[in-house]
């Protein structure tokens, strides 16, 4: 029931059952407590070495709380909002993470692949949020592992929205949307495989190496109608010194030629931009 003070734009709104705890620790350990966490804003908890044994922590804030070396065993955290907290060596097997999100905080990067969301889009968005927390804190090396996790999420959710007959995605996606997600995959497939989504230095050159063979066999078909062996191998040699621009072949048309041209130009941009994410993460 609405007060009879509220104002007239809040008459559709009641006040949350929500309460904030504010500097309390947890001496004990808790078992099977679905009530006791549950829409909490804890503000500096304190728990140090505690077992929690099926306890429910839906919608809670955990904000500035320090939870070290715990142990969450069958916990929910189910769009629980975790601010600036220390969750430092705890673990957290079989526990619940749909909509959770995370900022600034202290916390190990094995969750990433233990208990991240099996939807899929759940799962992008968790690890989303996880390497937006371990870019805050300066942590690259899970920032890295939190981008791998993402892109191969990002990927399943893509191909899913558009392949898939289940009625969530046929329901989200009808129609023309469906189409729009096709040529999404299609973007995000020919960019994975191009250089990983600027994460894969390996995936870039491979795809360099791919131009500069697909640069032999055109150099060694321009020459003769019939290309032997020898020939195919002598173009091979000479395939890198023409894309990088150091030998100029006259047989070739201005038209490839350019193409050669734009191609090593985007692929040595995109090896700078590359490096220069990866080490900027340090």
């Amino acid at each position: 029931m609405v007060p009879e003070n509220t104002p007239p734009e809040y008459a559709h709104l009641k006040i949350g059952n929500r309460e904030t705890i504010t500097d309390y620790y947890v001496p004990t350990h808790v078992s099977d407590d679905l009530k006791a966490f549950a829409l909490k804003v804890f503000v500096r908890l304190n728990a140090k070495s505690i077992t929690f044994r099926n306890v429910s922590f839906t919608h809670s804030v955990i904000d500035g709380c320090y939870l070290r070396s715990c142990v969450f065993d069958s916990c929910d955290f189910t769009g629980c909002r975790f601010i600036g907290s220390n969750l430092h060596q705890s673990n957290f097997p079989g526990c619940k993470f749909d909509y959770a999100t995370f900022e600034r905080c202290q916390i190990d990067d094995d969750i990433l692949s233990s208990e991240a969301p099996r939807q899929e889009n759940l799962r992008m968005r968790f690890a989303r949020s996880l390497r937006m927390n371990y870019q805050q804190i300066g942590d690259a090396k899970a920032v890295n592992k939190a981008i791998t996790l993402e892109l191969e999420a990002t990927s399943e959710h893509l191909l899913e929205s558009w392949y898939s007959d289940s009625p969530y995605h046929r329901k989200k996606y009808p129609g023309l949307l469906r189409v729009a997600q096709f040529l999404h995959w299609i973007e995000f497939w020919i960019l994975h495989f191009v250089w990983g989504n600027g994460e894969s230095i390996f995936k870039l050159l491979r795809s360099i190496v791919i131009a500069v063979v697909i640069i032999a066999i055109y150099d060694a078909g321009s020459l003769s109608a019939q290309v032997t062996l020898y020939d195919y191998w002598d173009s091979l040699k000479l395939a890198p010194g023409i894309f990088l621009g150091t030998v100029v072949r006259a047989h070739h048309s201005i038209g490839v030629a350019s193409i050669i041209v734009a191609t090593k130009l985007v692929a040595l941009s995109l090896l700078t931009a590359l490096l220069v994410k990866r080490f900027g993460r340090r």
